[in-house]
C-alpha cells in the first residue's frame, strides 16, 4: 500500500531556448536520482535549473531525506547541517519528489529504473567500509568507524549496535582523517556539552556511563601526513580538560617532510596544531582527567584477543613504520618488524568507507567507484570513452571514491549535470515514451513497498523537533523504523 504522495505534474508542451537552438518537448525529461544525501540532492537542483521540462525523482532507501548530512555529520556541528535547508527547496520544487523508504536491487532493479525515466543518476555514496584483511578483525568490539557514527546519530541501521564503552577506559582509532577526529571528539567531550545537540539519545545515555577516558589515533604516517582538516584538529584542541600527548621524537620533521609541506599549506597548518597541542596542553590536575595521544608511524598488525573475555578485542599489536620513496607526497608506510602491543577495550577503525555495487552496475571493485568520463557511466573498467551506458550517470562518492566535504558534491553535481546537457543537445538521449514517475508509483504499488513521501519525512521531522524541545535540544531523532514509520504515516 503506498501512502500519499503529491499529485504528480504533467508538465504542458512548452518551448526550450538553449543558446541559439530551439526545440519542442513532447513530454517532461524523466529523471530519476538514487541517493537523497548531498550529491543527490545537488544533482537534483542542477538539472530542475538547467532544465524546465524535467521532472526529478529522488529515491531513497531511508525513510529520512539529506543522507550524511543527517547521518554522518557530528551532533556538536549545527552549522553544517544549514544546508538541509537548500535541499528541503528543492524536495518541495513543483517538478520534484522524494520517494523515501525505496530501495535500489529490491524494490526496484536498476535495468527497471532505466526503463522507467530518460536519465538514471546514481548518488547513494559509500555504505559499506573498507577491511584491514587482519587476524583478530572479526572479534567482538572491533567496529567499523562508520559504525559508530551512524550509532550517535540515529541511524536506524545501527541503533543497536552497543558498543562497549565500559570495560576499558582505553579507545583505540585507526586512522587519523576527520572521521577519525569526530569519533573521539564525540569519545572525550563532556556529555553535558553533547546533551544539547542533537546526538541521539541512547548514544547519550551510553556516553554518560562510559569509563573511556583515554583514546589512541593510530596513523601509519607522521603528522607532516595527517589526513585531518585544520579546523576537525582545532575543535578537538578546544575540548575542555583534555590532555594532547604526542612524543616529541615523532615531531621531528625531515627535509622531505619540509618538502612536502611547503607544498602544501593545509598540512603545514595541521602540523603546526599538532605541534602546538603537544606543548599547549600540559598536565595539571583534574577530577576527571581525559587524553588524546596522537601515535604516529604506526600500523595494526592484528587485533588482540581478551584472555577474560572469549572472543573480545583486548588489544592491538601495532608495527613500527617507516616512510619510503623519493617523492614528497607519495611517500609510503612500510613495517620495520618491530611490533609492540596497545591494549584497549574498543578499536574504531576509520580506513576508509567503501560503495557497494548494485546488479546490472559496471564496477570499478579496486577503487571503489563506478567507471565513468565526467559522470557518463562506462560498460566496463578499460576507461574506453566509447562504452558508454546510454542514460546513466554518476555522482558523488560513487562516482569519484569518498573524499571531499558536502561542498565538494555540489561541483561533482555540476559537471555530471553538464554531461547530461551535452549529450541532450547531441541526440544521445532521445525523447522516448518512458512513464517516469507514474510507472515506478504503479511498480512499487505492485510490489506493496511503503513508500514515504516528503510529507511523511515533515511528520518525522516536526516530531523530532518537537521531542527534542523537551529536552533542550534541536531534535529527538526517532531511530527505528517502526518510530520512523508509525510518525510519517500519521
Amino acid at each position: 500500500m503506498l501512502l500519499s504522495c503529491p499529485p504528480t505534474r504533467l508538465l504542458p508542451r512548452r518551448r526550450l531556448l538553449d543558446g541559439n537552438l530551439l526545440t519542442v518537448a513532447s513530454h517532461p525529461l524523466r529523471v530519476c536520482v538514487v541517493g537523497s544525501g548531498p550529491a543527490g540532492f545537488y544533482t537534483g537542483e542542477k538539472m530542475l535549473k538547467a532544465h524546465q521540462e524535467a521532472q526529478v525523482d529522488i529515491i531513497d532507501r531511508l525513510p529520512t531525506p539529506f543522507g550524511l548530512v543527517r547521518s554522518g555529520v557530528a551532533p556538536d556541528h549545527p552549522e553544517t547541517k544549514i544546508v538541509v535547508n537548500q535541499f528541503t527547496r528543492v524536495a518541495q520544487h513543483e517538478r520534484c519528489t522524494f520517494f523515501g523508504n525505496v530501495t535500489l536491487g529490491s524494490s526496484v532493479t536498476l535495468p527497471e529504473l532505466r526503463e522507467l525515466y530518460d536519465v538514471v543518476v546514481l548518488a547513494y555514496g559509500a555504505e559499506s567500509d573498507r577491511v584491514l584483511g587482519i587476524p583478530g578483525e572479526d572479534l567482538s568490539g572491533v567496529y567499523a568507524a562508520r559504525e559508530f557514527v551512524w550509532w550517535y546519530n540515529g541511524h536506524r541501521n545501527c541503533r543497536y549496535l552497543n558498543p562497549d564503552l565500559k570495560s576499558s577506559d582505553t579507545a583505540v582509532i585507526l586512522g587519523q582523517g576527520n572521521v577519525a577526529l569526530d569519533v573521539a571528539h564525540i569519545l572525550l567531550r563532556p556529555t553535558t556539552e553533547l546533551a544539547t545537540t542533537d546526538i541521539a539519545s541512547h548514544a547519550l545515555a551510553a556516553l554518560e556511563d562510559s569509563s573511556i577516558r583515554k583514546v589512541y589515533l593510530v596513523g601509519r604516517r607522521g603528522p607532516a601526513q595527517a589526513a585531518c582538516t585544520a579546523k576537525e584538529l582545532r575543535e578537538i584542541n578546544g575540548i575542555k580538560d583534555l590532555h594532547v600527548h604526542i612524543k616529541e621524537a615523532d615531531l621531528l620533521t625531515t627535509p622531505e617532510d619540509e618538502e612536502e609541506m611547503r607544498n602544501n599549506r593545509i598540512r603545514k597548518r595541521v602540523y603546526e596544531l599538532l605541534s602546538k597541542a603537544a606543548t599547549t596542553w600540559a598536565s595539571h590536575p583534574n577530577s576527571d582527567p581525559r587524553e588524546l595521544h596522537f601515535v604516529f608511524f604506526r600500523k595494526p598488525d592484528k587485533f588482540l584477543e581478551s584472555n577474560e573475555r572469549s572472543g573480545h578485542v583486548s588489544g592491538v599489536r601495532l608495527e613500527k613504520t617507516k616512510l619510503i620513496g623519493d617523492r614528497p607526497g607519495e611517500r609510503m608506510a612500510a613495517g620495520t618488524g618491530q611490533f609492540e602491543d596497545l591494549g584497549c577495550g574498543i578499536v574504531l577503525k576509520s580506513i576508509g568507507y567503501k560503495s557497494v555495487p548494485v546488479d546490472g552496475l559496471p564496477f570499478d571493485h579496486r577503487k571503489g567507484v563506478v567507471p565513468n568520463v565526467r559522470g557518463r557511466v562506462l560498460s566496463d573498467t578499460s576507461g574506453d570513452p566509447m562504452l558508454l551506458k546510454k542514460g546513466l550517470y554518476v555522482c558523488g562518492w560513487l562516482k569519484r571514491g569518498p573524499t571531499g566535504i558536502i561542498a565538494t558534491n555540489l561541483y561533482c553535481a555540476e559537471e555530471t549535470v553538464a554531461s547530461i546537457s551535452e549529450d541532450l543537445k547531441q541526440g544521445l538521449l532521445a525523447s522516448s515514451s518512458s512513464s517516469g514517475r507514474e510507472g515506478l508509483l504503479q511498480l512499487l504499488d505492485s510490489r506493496n513497498v511503503r513508500v514515504i513521501p516528503f510529507g511523511g519525512w515533515e511528520k518525522i521531522d516536526s516530531e523530532e523537533r518537537r521531542l527534542g524541545s523537551l529536552r533542550n535540544k534541536p531534535r529527538e531523532k526517532l531511530a527505528t523504523w517502526e518510530e520512523l514509520q508509525k510518525v510519517a504515516t500519521e
